[in-house]
């Protein structure tokens, strides 16, 4: 079914017009876009993987909510800004500019449908920016609408438990951590026996990259012909389902943080006069 990951009660497009305009306290209610890509991710992982990542992730972690923290996931974005990619057949990308407008035009309809807290959990590495430009023309224009872009893998997780210490430091893509959750959330579509190891040099400027990551713009074929930034061959289903529940943990925590966030309120009518309304104030421990 279209909910995917999601639990169907949990699933905003599953709500008729009706119901959506009668949903209490839609102010308060916690929208969820997940946010993918469709681009090459090695010869042993398919292409759909930040977007089955993200949206699985968002989907265990609705789950996990209480009952009484009103939040829906949307269908997810599953193009995004992939050109580092686009040597690699199956790889579909979006400019920056087509994606930078979808995700305003997506959070504009949010908002004219009554809600006024907008969570986009990103899995694909090479539109963070995007997110965050979306989530700031958003907030200039809405002065009562909180927008929080984020990535996936941003909240705490057991992951780094599994990754040797040169997969923590170089690798960016199809690596140990991606390919031991594929293998939780689809495992019919992960081929181990394709997958081989593949690491980018260390940046030889040190004070450029302290940490050896490339700190010039790349492509994925500048790292060889696999597509593969990392070393997937230590990964297993049971690290993955142990990665996921950790993810699913964070992202309901963080769900529940941004239903009860109140943040500061801009009153468009006295703003021009340096005047504002409302305050900034967390209150997760009332």
């Amino acid at each position: 079914m279209l909910h995917g990951y999601n639990p169907p009660t949990r699933f905003l497009p599953y709500l008729s017009w009706t119901e959506i305009a009668a949903l209490p306290d839609r102010e308060n209610t916690v929208i969820v876009l997940p946010t993918g890509a469709t681009e090459q991710h090695g010869p042993h992982l398919p292409c759909f993987v930040d977007t089955v990542i993200s949206s699985g992730v968002v989907g265990h972690a609705l789950a996990k909510l209480s009952a009484d923290v009103p939040a829906y996931a949307m269908a997810p974005i599953t193009y995004g800004k992939s050109e580092e990619h686009l040597h690699f057949p199956g790889t579909i990308t979006l400019s920056g500019e087509t994606l930078l407008a979808t995700m305003i035009e997506i959070g504009e309809s949010v908002y004219r449908s009554g809600f006024r807290k907008l969570l986009i959990v990103n899995g694909h590495g090479g539109q963070p920016q995007i997110m965050e430009i979306a989530a700031r023309e958003m907030r200039l224009r809405h002065g009562d609408y909180i927008v929080v872009p984020s990535f996936t893998w941003r909240v705490p997780n057991v992951a780094g438990r599994f990754l040797s210490d040169k997969e923590k430091k170089l690798a960016m893509h199809a690596g140990h951590a991606e390919t031991a959750i594929m293998l939780a959330l689809a495992p019919d579509t992960v081929h181990m026996e394709r997958a081989v190891a593949n690491y980018p040099p260390e940046f030889p400027s040190k004070l450029l990259s302290a940490d050896g990551r490339p700190a010039c713009a790349w492509t994925a074929r500048d790292f060889g012909p696999s597509g593969i930034i990392g070393d997937p061959l230590p990964a297993t289903r049971e690290q993955g389902l142990e990665i996921l529940e950790s993810l699913a943990l964070g992202w309901s925590q963080a769900i529940t943080e941004l239903h009860h966030l109140l943040w500061v309120v801009r009153d468009e009518a006295t703003w021009g006069r340096g005047q504002q309304t409302g305050h900034i104030q967390q209150s997760l421990d009332q």
